[in-house]
Order: C-alpha cells, then sequence, then structure tokens
C-alpha cells in the first residue's frame, strides 16, 4: 500500500490481465459506491475478476464494495462495473485510488458512469433521493492531494487539464430527461469530497454549505479529476444515504450502516435510471440521444 505513483508499465500489466480474463470489449465503466454493489447483478454474460488478481490494483478494505470488476453486456452496451472502489482513507495514494480510472481509458473505455452514497447538505434534499452531481469541490486537492500530483505522462492527458466541465453537459442532460421520463425524482448539486473516515461534524456540515455544497462524501472526485484528465465523458449520480447532522445538540448519530440499508432501498430506482441511460448512449463522437 505504500506505492505512490505508477509508470505506464505497471498500467499495461493490469490492463493486460484484465483483457486476459474477459471475452468482453468493455466502452463504458460504472464505479458502484456503498451498498450499491448489487447493481451488478443486471450485467448479463458476465466475467468477474477480483482485484486481489490484477497486478498493481488496490484492493477494498470497507464493508458495502465487494472489490471486483464485473465485464459484460447491460442495456445493449459493452460495459465494465466496478463492484466498490478503494478510498484514500484506506491508507492509498491518490494514484492508487485512481489506478482503475487509467485502466479504464488504456482498455479503450469512452465514458465513466460514477456512483456514491453521500450525506445531505442541502436543506431540501432527504435520504433515499438521488443527486446528479453537477459539479464538486475538491477540497483535498486544494490541500495537496490532487490525483495528478507528480509525474505526468502525456499519453494519459495533458500536465494542466482544464475541469471547468468534469461532468459532461450533454450526459447530464439525458440523465435528467431520463428520470422525467421515469417518474425518479433526481436533485442536482455540488458534491464534496473530504478525506474521511470520520464523518462530518456540524461545524464542518455548517461551513460545506456556506462555501456551496450539496452533498458530501469520501470519494469519486479523485476518480471524476483523472477520468477527464483522460478525455473520458464523466457522469456523477450520488444516492443521499442520509440528512448531514448541522447541529450539535442533535440526538442523531450518522453511521455506516445507515448508508449501506439507504443504498439497498434506492437501489431499485438507481438500476432503473442507469439501465435507461446506457440504452440511449451514442457511440463515441456521435450527440448524446435524449
Amino acid at each position: 500500500m505504500n506505492a505512490e505513483f505508477f509508470t505506464s508499465e505497471d498500467i499495461a500489466q493490469a490492463v493486460a490481465y484484465v483483457r486476459s480474463q474477459t471475452r468482453h470489449q468493455p466502452q463504458v465503466g460504472l464505479v458502484l459506491g456503498s451498498g450499491l454493489s448489487g447493481l451488478a447483478d443486471a450485467v448479463t454474460d458476465a466475467d468477474r475478476i477480483p482485484f486481489s488478481r490484477i497486478p498493481h490494483f488496490p484492493v477494498s478494505t470497507v464493508e458495502g464494495h465487494d472489490g471486483a470488476l464485473v465485464i459484460g453486456r447491460l442495456q445493449g452496451q459493452d460495459v465494465l462495473v466496478m463492484q466498490g472502489r478503494v478510498h484514500f482513507y484506506e491508507g492509498y495514494s491518490m494514484q492508487q485510488v485512481t489506478l482503475p480510472m487509467r485502466v479504464m481509458q488504456r482498455l479503450g473505455i469512452h465514458t465513466v458512469i460514477l456512483t456514491n452514497a453521500a450525506g445531505g447538505i442541502n436543506p431540501a434534499f432527504h435520504a433515499g433521493e438521488l443527486m446528479l452531481i453537477s459539479d464538486h469541490i475538491n477540497l483535498i486537492g486544494m490541500a495537496g492531494q490532487n490525483p495528478l500530483r507528480g509525474p505526468n505522462d502525456p499519453t494519459f492527458g495533458p500536465r494542466f487539464p482544464s475541469m471547468t466541465r468534469v461532468y459532461d453537459p450533454q450526459l447530464r442532460d439525458l440523465a435528467v430527461k431520463t428520470a422525467a421520463r421515469l417518474q425518479i425524482p433526481l436533485q442536482q448539486g455540488v458534491y464534496m469530497c473530504l478525506a474521511g473516515p470520520s464523518f462530518e461534524t456540524p461545524a464542518d456540515i455548517r461551513f460545506l454549505r456556506v462555501i456551496g455544497a450539496d452533498a458530501v462524501g469520501m470519494s469519486t472526485v479523485p476518480e471524476a479529476v483523472v477520468a477527464r484528465h483522460g478525455g473520458l465523458r464523466v457522469l456523477g449520480i450520488s444516492t443521499i444515504s442520509n440528512v448531514a447532522i448541522d447541529n450539535i445538540e442533535s440526538e442523531a448519530e450518522t453511521t455506516h450502516q445507515e448508508v449501506l440499508e439507504t443504498g439497498k432501498l434506492v437501489v431499485p430506482r438507481l438500476t432503473a435510471l442507469l439501465q435507461e441511460i446506457l440504452s440511449a448512449l451514442p457511440a463515441p463522437g456521435e450527440p448524446v440521444g435524449t
């Protein structure tokens, strides 16, 4: 767990192993957050590859993150689904956390859908709702832990990539229209990534609300940054697993079990939404359908 940077050869080894274990050539990647691993059950003709068998791949240590790649067919798309992810708080470097994005890029994936469980900061949000990520606040990156820190390989992307539109506007528009057609309530907002693993204090929550965050979690942003650096289109969706506590007098307690239980409840809606989005995704270079 002490490797900070990876070489192109390291990444090539991981890619070669994944290719050797599947018959498919995935075009779309999905990353499943806490409590959402069951979404992978919808993948057909699937090849399953445990993270632990992939060279240099980080292994998840958190309950609710199964730690496997599931590669197969879903809604007419060749997909690579990550059942769970790893996090900075587990002791991994940012390059380890984001290695799967580099592997996806080298596999030829053009679009990645990132999901997570998040605490609702916006007072209008309720537990069990979905939030389309419109933008993010990379507080960890601002403090020096940007996943692009270190040597830059120009074959992956530029030294100084723009992050003006991390979350693809056309994909967000597709998600909004799809949710409306399915009559699935879909909030929109800014996702804040903190390091964790401790949950936020009430003062933290009040501060995050003031600076513009609508939801808070411990993942997704490093992956989104690296995916955009590599030219992938990114769509992000949070499940609001709990309402963040902003009052020190509150008797409520945020727990990981609460996050997992809410994830189970929201899986059917998220599955339906993602399946319809996938069915409408075009080939690279073609406009997104509605």
